[in-house]
């Protein structure tokens, strides 16, 4: 029997993938103390793309918010994620800013990592590692799973072997953004992994789009797998990762063991549900198996943001249509991993393939740098006729004439008006304007108003002098339930 950990995803990759990102500080800080009691090996926090969000969307300052939550949790490792080549845009971020990046999460608090590089970069996220070992974190480097011709068990097997050859790698974390592996691939995609991993542990992430992912868990065990990925339930599932409440009990059932105290789970569960449920986010998602989830691989932490952005377009009734295309653009970029940045221009890709009526018609910057190898080598190789599209773009050209510089550190800080490498990070990341709005917007707030209107006091007096115990409020974006 096996001793299992379990790292905590309800505050990174559960809110993303089930509220775009948009958990404010406020919404967490009140329960992070008992997240932190749980026992979890690490608890998975912050990334780059959730500060773009919470400076533009929400006029909240990150670093404030992500002093609070790792004052707030002081007992548990704080995670950060980093992509190797670009944490600060989707675009190619210069080498100097990701060390930045880093170092400054580490200031913060955050003292593990996991790095990533859909096309794997080795290099960078060596460098990577290196900066965060000046602090002494944890690094986990990323496998990067996607289903394809071309990423068989030999890829991977290659990638591990070069990842695992960094002392600063401490785990190699198997990441499924879309939830397909089923036990036969499994089978021998970790074996794989692991001969080459030279000893190293082996985490495992599987977004549960598909309705596999428990199940996959639990075969990832059975292979010798011992580090897990949940979420809270109220934030787990559908798009999200499993919950930590079904796989301490299959653990359990399955008589293997665990440091998790299971008692501190409802609260945890209660508070993200009444916070989801007054922001109008989703909460409590399960997903039935789609092939068509499997043919385009959206990632979980895009499919709700891009419902979201659907929506905002009215164009829901399309959805289908967007999610056709997209697999097809995949295939004709020659499969890239779908995780950032490569899942955000393929489905952006699609969409203006739909918009425009015309395929290829419009080209993002970011699909044009991607050809042209910005990024790094694609895996396999682009479809000629649509490689030729992109190149025949009006901003091909220009685009192409502009590689990604890489500026000296004194030449960033005159560039952005500044030492402070907190401000200057901001500053790489958002425009002016929305800094403005978020220091205009005040401190971080450190509670959620859950019940805050003059209708919802009115209520409550009401509730006093009912003969119910119980009055239950509905809406197209609330479930409430008011107790005496």
């Amino acid at each position: 029997m096996a001793h299992i950990e379990f790292l905590d995803e309800t505050m990174r990759d559960g809110q993303q993938s089930l509220w775009g990102m948009q958990m404010r500080c406020g919404m967490a800080l009140p329960i992070a103390p008992t997240i932190d009691r749980t026992g979890y090996r690490v608890i998975d926090l912050t990334g780059s793309s959730m500060f773009e969000v919470l400076i533009r969307t929400n006029h909240e300052n990150p670093w404030e918010g992500l002093d609070l939550l790792t004052g707030a949790m002081p007992n548990t490792p704080i995670r950060g994620g980093m992509r190797a080549n670009a944490s600060v845009t989707f675009g190619v971020t210069p080498d100097v800013l990701m060390d930045m990046w880093m170092r400054q999460l580490n200031e913060h608090g955050c003292r593990s990592f996991w790095v990533y590089d859909v096309l794997f970069n080795i290099d960078k996220m060596h460098r990577l590692a290196k900066v965060a070992k000046e602090y002494g974190s944890e690094v986990a480097g990323a496998i990067m799973f996607t289903s394809s011709p071309v990423h068989t068990d030999e890829y991977y097997a290659d990638k591990a072997d070069k990842l695992s050859a960094c002392p600063d790698i401490d785990t190699l974390l198997l990441y499924d953004t879309a939830g397909v592996l089923d036990r036969e691939r499994m089978e021998t995609l970790v074996p794989a992994i692991q001969k080459n991993a030279r000893g190293k542990p082996i985490e495992f992430h599987s977004n549960n789009i598909l309705g596999m992912s428990a199940k996959a868990y639990c075969d990832a065990i059975d292979l010798g797998i011992t580090i897990l990925h949940t979420a809270s339930r109220p934030m787990a599932n559908g798009p999200s990762v499993p919950s930590t409440e079904i796989m301490t009990r299959n653990v359990e059932l399955l008589g293997h063991t665990h440091d998790l105290d299971t008692s501190l789970l409802p609260p945890v569960a209660e508070h993200f549900e009444k916070v989801g449920k007054a922001a109008g986010f989703l909460v409590n998602q399960h997903y039935e198996y789609d092939v068509l989830s499997a043919q385009h691989q959206i990632p979980g932490g895009m499919i709700g943001t891009l419902r979201a952005q659907m929506a905002k377009q009215n164009m829901m009734d399309r959805m289908d249509e967007v999610l056709r295309e997209t697999a097809k653009v995949r295939k004709e970029l020659g499969y890239p991993g779908m995780a950032t940045p490569f899942s955000q221009l393929v489905g952006t890709q699609a969409v203006l393939n739909l918009v425009s009526g015309e395929r290829y018609k419009i080209v993002p910057d970011e699909v044009i740098q991607y050809a042209a190898g910005f990024y790094g080598e694609p895996v396999a190789p682009i479809d000629e006729d649509v490689y030729d599209r992109i190149m025949n773009a009006p901003r091909a050209k220009k685009v192409i004439a502009e590689p990604p510089e890489q500026p000296t550190l004194q030449e960033l800080e005159q560039r952005y008006g500044t030492k402070d490498h907190d401000e200057l990070i901001l500053r790489a990341l958002v425009p002016e304007a929305d800094l403005k709005k978020m220091r205009e917007a005040g401190p971080v707030r450190r509670d959620y108003p859950l019940l805050s209107s003059p209708e919802l006091d009115q209520l409550r007096y009401l509730l006093k002098i009912a003969n119910t115990p119980v009055v239950q409020i509905q809406s197209a974006d609330m479930n409430l339930s008011l107790r005496r």
